[in-house]
């Protein structure tokens, strides 16, 4: 039995939605980030880094979404969740590296600037610089879509990754509507089944 810890509104969601589109058989540990559960001890005798994810396996505790997501996806081969071929799987890694090292971390400027400074007057300049950088993304990966998915015609984890990082655009001032391929692509991935299936619990 895999566990996953998570908390609502977070990059947890694409694991949740890798765990449930895989068919894996997993439970939920929630984080309550208001009573800063994450911090814990308890919690960080789990993922000392103090953030969400967090999968248990078998193997020990697996932190960071691509690597989460990458092990899902080769732990159940038949969800066919990451291509085969060498050049198409090195795609996804390409965009979910991309999510991981420049989106969230231009997102998490908005409220966690002091990851990156002590000074209140620099977080606020990094929060006035949220919406750009992140519209510069949502740009890029709107002229990267090759057709309905991010691999064109095959879905994969990279799909739901972005999907997760999309939903912040309207809430860091950055209207989805005005990426018209982010929008329809978001609309087909929550309509997934296994997609629709977690995401009241996020809501």
């Amino acid at each position: 039995m895999l566990t996953l810890h998570l908390a609502p509104g977070t990059i947890a969601l694409a694991s949740h939605a890798a765990l449930e589109e895989a068919g894996a058989d997993y439970a939920l540990h929630w984080i309550d980030f208001a009573t800063g559960e994450q911090t814990s001890q308890s919690y960080l005798a789990i993922n000392p880094k103090g953030r969400v994810p967090a999968l248990v396996t078998d193997h020990g505790t697996l932190t960071e979404t691509i690597a989460i997501l990458e092990w899902i996806a080769a732990g159940h081969p038949q969800a066919a969740l990451m291509p085969d071929d060498p050049w198409r799987a090195a795609r996804a890694r390409e965009v979910m590296t991309f999510l991981a090292s420049t989106m969230h971390v231009a997102h998490a400027h908005k409220l966690r600037g002091h990851r990156w400074s002590d000074d209140p007057a620099a977080h606020e300049s990094m929060r006035a610089k949220v919406a750009e950088n992140m519209a510069t993304c949502a740009g890029l990966l709107e002229s990267n879509l090759e057709g309905d998915w991010i691999l064109g015609d095959r879905f994969s984890v990279a799909d739901l990754y972005v999907w997760t990082v999309v939903r912040w655009l309207d809430g860091d001032g950055v209207p989805l509507a005005g990426y018209p391929r982010l929008s329809a692509h978001s609309a087909r991935v929550a309509a997934r089944p296994a997609v629709a299936r977690v995401l009241p619990h996020h809501m």
